[in-house]
Formats: structure tokens, C-alpha cells, sequence
């Protein structure tokens, strides 16, 4: 293959498409049965900067929101008004104005594939993961590549390979200079790094699951044998247990209070969906609404449906990278058991307004998740492996606190980004770190491995910090990521390049970014604020 891509989230996806939109032929591999990866896989709907709509992202990325919605305009019996909405949110979430069921999302993307697939520019296959590499000096050679179905091993021989996987699973495997968890202060000089170097100090996973709600039905789920551990875990920094309505505030780190009321009457076209406005999250079952009952005809839906993001399934216990691979699925479990409780308590135990307990008609959605389990197929990871990088970016690059003028301008930019540096507490006893950033860019040189050839990062394994990663692991910046990769690895496959020479060549670096803004890639932002 011209370029093997691992990994098919978002970023994978972007690579996958970019690469072949060049002319490249791509094989593209997947864990699970289905791609898109957070936005699927992980059931998190997207997190979005305000001017979404507007600007901000790639030319792709805007084609997979539009398809969202079409499919939705399409498919689905929604009201006039809502079909007739510009920016229709199929579930009126307040996170961010494209809140939508995972299967939605899968089929868009499925098509946005199928003519490269038609074309033989794509293979695509499921259910395979890397599991070996053979490398000389500084160049990796060929990937093993196991069939997960099957058991079956094959080698596969590719020019570039990209890494997109969640958990930056190609770098350790290949050789490739990387981190994980916090660096030190001394080495970065973050003001907010810690004070030394801890690898398995990383962000917490969820597993997230999706409920509707239906009142005067009991859809309890058995009580998990582990039920009273998760109920009465405190972590030491909380206001009081875990499963609970008052957790830290990311901001402030003071109690905040959250309030719980399934299927709210409301009107879907009064929903804020900005954060900058509206950070929304304080009534948990409209924050991540993927599916909004009042946009549609009047009985084609009985509930709304929402997905279960909160700080109650934020997992503590340990790190899923790092560790050996007992160790690390051992935590895997564990926060899926973790998830399970919650459930438990929701439908059980959870104080109501009316001075009651428990909401018995929650009921779990296999059929939204694609499991048996109804639980997400995969952890939402917040923090990959990063490689090391031509060039890091650290938290004095974009940080509002520590840059009153804006942030750096790279000459190599091959994207743009925005998101507050968002840390979720980590496995190693640190609470939330959540600060003001500016819209930021993303330099190429943040794509290449400092020593490695013909490896590159197409995802959340991007050269950033621990800090850093809290604003460059969301929706549009992962897909960004990828395209600029995948782009990058066709452009070097057409003139026999290896990426160190294009990002030590300005020349070079100009042609490639005048085929990213042909292609509809934005490279810089206007003169916008932060928030």
C-alpha cells in the first residue's frame, strides 16, 4: 500500500479519505465493527467551538456534519420547522449544535467511503488491529496485522503509516519516540504541569451508554454484583461520593449541583448550544440529548434519548494504557462495571425532586450503542500516547493566562482548532484543570516523530503535552489532524519524499498548504476571541 492508516476514528477516517482525495492507495483498519471512533464507537457526540457553523474546520469535516443532517432531513418524520432548520440539532443537546444518534454518524461516514471503496482506492477492514512491526533504523518496513474474527496474521508493507489509533497504539510497537501521562514542569515549563514526570497519570476514560426514559414502565437492569463499592466511592478531591449531584466544578473546583429530569417539554429551536454562552451541563439529561422527541412528529418517538457523559462515570482506578495488557483491560472492566452501577443508582437510588428515589423507567439502548450490553463499545479515551514530536506544543503556545496578545502563529499550520484546555481528573489523583485558550493552529512539525521516517500522527497521538492534549482531543481538531496527515503522506508518496524534508523545506511546506486550502482546509483563524 501507498498508506496504511490504524485506526478508524475520526482522525483515521480523515486520513483515509484525504490520502486517496490525493491519489494514494490507503488501507484502512479498524478494532471494532464500526468507524468513527469517538463520535460512534464512544457515543460522544461532538464537542464544537462556537463559530462552527461559520468557520473553524475543514471542507471534510463541514461534508460529514451535513450528511448528519440530511440523513435526519431525509429518513426521519421531523416536524416542518425542524426539517426546514438550517443548523437542525437532531437532539436539541446543549453541548454542541450537532447532537445525533452514533448510527447516524456511522452511515454518513460509511458513504462518505463508498466510492473509494468502489474504486479500489480504499480497503477497509474491521475487526483488525497492528499487532507487531518490523522496522530498520529509523524506518518502519511493515506492520502484522491480525484478523480478529479469524485469528489470521498477514504483514502489510506500506510506505507511510499513520497512526490514528485512540490509544497511539503504533508508536510503542514501532519503535517511535513518545509519552504518556503528565510531564514535569522542568521539562515543558507549563505552568500547569506537574511537578515531575508520572506516565500512568492520565485522564480519566468513560464508558458511556445512552437511556430514554418512559414513565410507569421498570426497565431496572440487575444489580451489579459490585454495586455498593461504586455507591459509596468518595475520591478525595470530590464533594462527597462519586455517584452523586454535586461534583467539583472544572472551573472553579467548587461544589456544583446537577440537575436530572428525563424527556423535559421543551422547544428543540430554544436550546443554546454554545458553550460560550450557555456552558449547559448543569441539567445533565438535555447536555448530551442525542435524540429530541419534540422535533419530530407527535408519536413517533416516545422519549427523547440522551447519552451518559457525566462526571459520575468518570474513571479513576487506573490508567488503560501503560500497563501491561492484563493490567490494562482489567481497568477497562472496571470502568464499564463502574458505568453499570451508575445505571443502577439512576433507576434505583438517585434522589428526585419530588422527594423520591430512583428513575425505574430508565431504560439502557443496546440498539443505540450496536452491544449486547447496552455500554459503548469502547471507552471514550481523552489521552492517547503522543509522539515526540519535531515540535511540541505546550500550554504557553495558546493559554489566554500566559499569552494576553493571542497565541503563536506557526508557519506550518495545516489547521485550525478551539477548545478550552479541558482535563478531566486522572488516575492519578488530580482534579480538573479547565483554563480559557485561544483558537489555535496546528503545525505540521507536530505531525512528524522527531527520529521515525515514515510514521505520523493522525489523531490524539499529535506532538502536545499532557496540558495541551486537554484542547486538541476534540471532534473537528481529530479530524484535522488526520486529513493534514493523510494529505501529507500522499504528497510525499507523488514526489518520493519523506515528511522530514517537506517540514525542513519551507518551499515545500507552501506547496502542501496550498493543496490543503485547494482541498478546503483552513490554516488560519480570523480575528476572533476565546471563550
Amino acid at each position: 500500500m501507498d498508506v496504511l492508516v490504524a485506526g478508524g476514528g475520526l482522525g483515521g477516517v480523515a486520513a483515509a479519505l484525504a490520502a486517496a482525495r490525493s491519489g494514494a492507495n490507503v488501507l484502512l483498519l479498524e478494532e471494532t465493527p464500526w468507524l468513527g471512533g469517538q463520535l460512534t464507537t464512544q457515543l460522544v457526540p461532538p464537542d464544537e467551538h462556537p463559530w462552527i457553523e461559520s468557520f473553524g474546520c475543514t471542507a471534510s469535516y463541514r461534508s460529514l456534519r451535513d450528511g448528519i443532517r440530511d440523513y435526519y432531513r431525509r429518513w426521519y418524520p421531523l416536524r416542518s420547522a425542524s426539517r426546514d432548520a438550517r443548523h437542525l440539532n437532531p437532539g436539541a443537546g446543549r453541548v454542541g449544535p450537532l447532537c445525533h444518534e452514533p448510527r447516524v454518524a456511522l452511515a454518513v461516514i460509511d458513504g462518505l467511503l463508498a466510492p473509494w471503496q468502489a474504486s479500489g482506492t480504499v480497503t477497509v477492514l474491521r475487526r483488525h488491529i497492528v499487532v507487531g512491526a518490523h522496522t530498520s533504523g529509523d524506518h518502519v518496513d511493515a506492520v502484522d496485522v491480525r484478523d480478529l474474527e479469524t485469528g489470521r496474521e498477514f504483514s502489510v508493507t506500506a510506505r507511510f503509516v499513520l497512526d490514528a489509533t485512540e490509544t497511539g497504539d503504533l508508536l510503542p510497537l514501532t519503535g517511535t519516540e513518545h509519552v504518556m501521562g503528565t510531564e514535569s514542569r522542568s521539562d515543558t515549563g507549563e505552568p500547569h504541569a506537574a511537578d515531575e514526570a508520572r506516565p500512568l497519570n492520565q485522564q480519566a476514560v468513560s464508558v458511556c451508554f445512552a437511556v430514554s426514559h418512559h414513565e410507569g414502565e421498570d426497565h431496572t437492569i440487575d444489580k451489579p454484583d459490585d454495586y455498593a463499592a461504586w455507591r459509596d466511592h468518595a475520591p478525595p478531591f470530590w464533594h462527597g461520593a462519586q455517584f452523586g449531584w454535586v461534583a467539583p466544578h472544572p472551573h472553579t473546583l467548587e461544589p456544583r449541583r446537577y440537575a436530572f429530569a428525563p424527556n423535559p417539554d421543551d422547544e428543540p429551536a430554544a436550546i443554546v448550544a454554545d458553550q460560550s454562552k450557555d456552558p449547559g451541563s448543569d441539567e445533565l439529561w438535555t447536555f448530551r440529548r442525542i435524540l429530541a422527541r419534540n422535533h419530530f412528529q407527535p408519536g413517533a418517538f416516545g422519549s427523547d434519548i440522551t447519552a451518559v457523559n457525566w462526571p459520575m462515570i468518570d474513571y479513576l482506578g487506573g490508567p488503560i494504557i501503560g500497563g501491561t495488557q492484563e493490567r490494562n483491560a482489567a481497568h477497562v472492566a472496571a470502568a464499564r462495571a463502574q458505568s453499570l452501577s451508575f445505571l443502577y443508582w439512576l433507576q434505583v437510588e438517585a434522589p428526585r425532586p419530588d422527594g423520591g428515589t430512583g428513575w425505574p423507567g430508565l431504560k439502557l439502548r443496546p440498539d443505540v450503542a450496536g452491544t449486547a450490553d447496552g455500554l459503548a463499545m469502547k471507552p471514550y479515551v481523552r489521552e492517547s500516547r503522543r509522539i515526540r514530536g519535531q515540535y511540541r506544543i505546550v500550554e504557553q503556545d495558546l493559554a489566554v493566562a500566559v499569552r494576553d496578545a493571542g497565541p503563536v502563529s506557526y508557519a506550518d499550520s495545516v489547521g485550525v482548532g478551539s477548545y478550552r484546555i479541558d482535563l478531566h481528573p486522572s488516575t492519578g489523583g488530580d482534579n480538573y484543570i479547565d483554563i480559557p485558550a485561544w483558537p489555535f493552529q496546528i503545525p505540521l512539525r507536530a505531525l512528524v516523530p522527531q527520529r521515525i521516517r515514515n510514521l505520523l500522527a493522525a489523531g490524539k497521538s499529535v506532538s502536545t503535552t499532557h496540558i495541551t492534549n486537554g484542547c486538541y482531543r476534540l471532534h473537528p481538531v481529530e479530524w484535522t489532524v488526520g486529513e493534514a496527515a493523510g494529505l501529507l503522506a500522499a504528497f510525499c508518496v507523488h514526489r518520493r519524499l519523506e515528511p522530514h524534508q517537506v517540514t525542513g523545506t519551507p518551499d515545500l511546506v507552501a506547496q502542501l498548504q496550498d493543496r490543503m486550502l485547494a482541498d478546503g482546509m483552513e490554516l488560519a483563524w480570523p480575528d476572533v476571541g476565546y471563550y
